[in-house]
């Protein structure tokens, strides 16, 4: 008989002791932030026991069993169901190590969402409350706000609860939980993508500088420069303009990458100065200056 038959006698031999000692040879190591596969075993009203093939079974608070409320946590973890687990806990004197399926969903929603802002994409929050500085909801799973001065309304914000508001990424902060939206810039980006080079555009003035007036063409703000303005200098741009007056614009230039925008009026001109001169009468017809000047343009390229 070959030396490598166990006769019964032997295999009884190897007792629970035995059995104990081979387990902590083999020196299971479970470490805080592993991820692991477990079978569920047992759910209790605390929470459930996993088997991750420790010598104890791991443990899933209820809290910590989902991102959200948890009501019934055997509907969750169904007995002899096979997932992965985070270690959240590490073992304690009995060798039990306390797991999470919630963390792991809080990282990786984190994760998603590093992602979609690092590539412009917008997301929608649903408000669930408001106060002085603004409106709070909820993004993947995530607690998240949008400032008063980032929201399209600013005034009774609580109207605003329930509703689900359109926004782009301010600042993603894993390690201090801080998710700050902007509604603002992700009607912005709309309204940019709505809008072409070479178009003609009726908007509103909405700040006055010494350089030039800012001009809100339907929710996308772009910069008329005094250069832009006319072919002749001009003395005050405070006499010419005034805030919350309408005008039309040539879309001059898109920049994409800077999100933002450079408008032109002179070439509706006729003559150098006519914009500071009769500006009401320009806008008034400035269609069809804006195809004239187009058709000139053409012609003198044809030319050339």
């Amino acid at each position: 008989m070959s030396d490598s038959t166990s006769s019964p006698k032997s295999a009884q031999a190897f007792s629970m002791e035995d059995f104990e000692n081979a387990l902590q040879e083999y020196n299971y190591e479970f470490v805080k932030g592993q991820k692991v596969q477990g079978t569920i075993v047992q759910i209790t009203s605390d929470g459930a026991y996993i088997d991750i093939g420790g010598k104890s079974p791991g443990f899933v608070p209820t809290n910590e069993a989902a991102l959200g409320f948890v009501d019934d946590l055997e509907t969750i973890l169904p007995v002899g169901e096979t997932r992965e687990f985070l270690i959240i806990r590490e073992q304690d004197s009995e060798g039990q190590v306390t797991l999470s399926i919630r963390q792991m969903a809080l990282n990786q929603a984190w994760a998603d969402i590093k992602e979609m802002a690092e590539t412009g994409k917008s997301t929608q929050m649903r408000v669930t409350g408001a106060n002085k500085g603004g409106v709070t909801g909820e993004v993947a799973g995530l607690r998240a706000f949008i400032p008063r001065s980032h929201l399209q309304q600013r005034d009774n914000l609580e109207s605003l609860a329930g509703q689900l508001l359109t926004a782009t990424f301010l600042e993603v902060n894993q390690e201090t939980k801080k998710l700050v939206l902007s509604q603002r810039d992700a009607m912005r980006a709309v309204a940019m993508d709505n809008i072409t080079e070479g178009a003609l555009m009726a908007g509103k003035i909405v700040n006055i500088k010494p350089y030039g007036v800012f001009v809100d063409l339907q929710g996308a703000t772009g910069l008329l420069h005094i250069k832009e303005i006319s072919n002749a200098r001009i003395e005050s741009l405070n006499r010419l303009f005034e805030v919350g007056q309408e005008i039309k614009v040539v879309i001059k230039q898109i920049d994409e990458y800077q999100n933002r925008m450079s408008l032109s009026i002179k070439a509706l001109e006729e003559y150098p100065g006519e914009n500071i001169e009769k500006l009401e009468q320009v806008m008034s017809n400035a269609e069809e200056r804006w195809e004239k000047a187009q058709n000139s343009a053409s012609e003198a390229q044809t030319d050339a």
